[in-house]
């Protein structure tokens, strides 16, 4: 994994084995989190998780029998409490927990959408408050989060909860102005592919590959496919010119044409 000049590479210390955590949403997000926690074998005093769905909780319990499932007043009064939250309900949710958290509570939104300064406007009594967008590779310990801290966030906590979320992967700090492109180019990233390669691995087996062979013949040759297009000092026409034959180039415009619509408007719903 590559290392961006801003990215913050730091070993997780006994701090954060004394910190409780809060979650307030108990879904794909906070699952992905619990995991790369759990990979780490990092511990804490305490974990809170909230959610009002309770099948989700009891499907969280079981896969981490060492959480605390409670309300959102008791998620909320832990040291560190993230805002694990669709967009839309996060304002309202806010109005709801703001009196649990305190002057001493670091709130991490994972939200897009929703600015410091609309949190702020609601839990104006906690002075560190930053945003990251998670990304799914975390759960594998090798997500790409991208993390806004305002000036105004202590630096000794900050320090702190840059230790914490370098167990996620590589993450970097970031203006706030560009979380909601990171969340269109690195955590929906996946969802554009997924479905391909599972589509490719399929045919892989029915032209004579088994299951691992035709798995392992697409990851490591997009791997490289990957390196070639961003590290080879190519541009991406020579890159693409090296193969002549490209059996669905008849699609390439209709393909791009989807990319750009969908991505830039979905871009346009998700920004502040």
């Amino acid at each position: 994994m590559d290392n961006k000049s801003d990215a913050i590479c730091l070993t997780p210390n006994y701090f954060i084995m004394k910190q409780s955590i809060g979650f307030i949403g108990g879904g794909r997000v906070t699952r992905i989190l619990l995991q790369a926690f759990k990979n780490s074998n990092e511990q804490f005093s305490k974990i809170v998780v909230t959610d009002p769905n309770h099948d989700a909780l009891g499907s969280l319990k079981k896969s981490f029998p060492d959480i605390q499932v409670d309300k959102a007043t008791v998620a909320a009064s832990q040291d560190i409490v993230f805002i694990s939250l669709h967009p839309p309900v996060v304002m309202d949710t806010l109005e709801l927990i703001k009196g649990s958290i305190n002057s001493k509570t670091i709130v991490i939104s994972l939200a897009p959408k929703i600015t410091i300064a609309k949190i702020s406007s609601k839990l104006n009594q906690s002075k560190d408050i930053a945003r990251l967008i998670p990304n799914a590779n975390s759960y594998i310990n090798e997500g790409y989060n991208p993390v806004y801290f305002p000036p105004e966030f202590a630096a000794k906590e900050k320090q702190q909860i840059l230790n914490l979320l370098s167990l996620l992967g590589n993450t970097f700090e970031v203006p706030e102005e560009k979380l909601e492109s990171y969340a269109i180019m690195s955590a929906m990233l996946p969802t554009y592919f997924w479905f391909q390669w599972k589509e490719l691995a399929e045919i892989g087996q029915k032209i004579g590959l088994t299951e691992k062979e035709s798995n392992d013949s697409i990851n490591d040759t997009l791997i490289a496919s990957l390196n070639l297009m961003f590290k080879s000092g190519l541009t991406p026409l020579e890159v693409m010119d090296l193969i002549p034959v490209k059996p669905i180039g008849e699609h390439e415009v209709q393909i791009t044409e989807i990319y750009s619509s969908k991505l830039l408007a979905l871009f346009e719903k998700i920004k502040p």
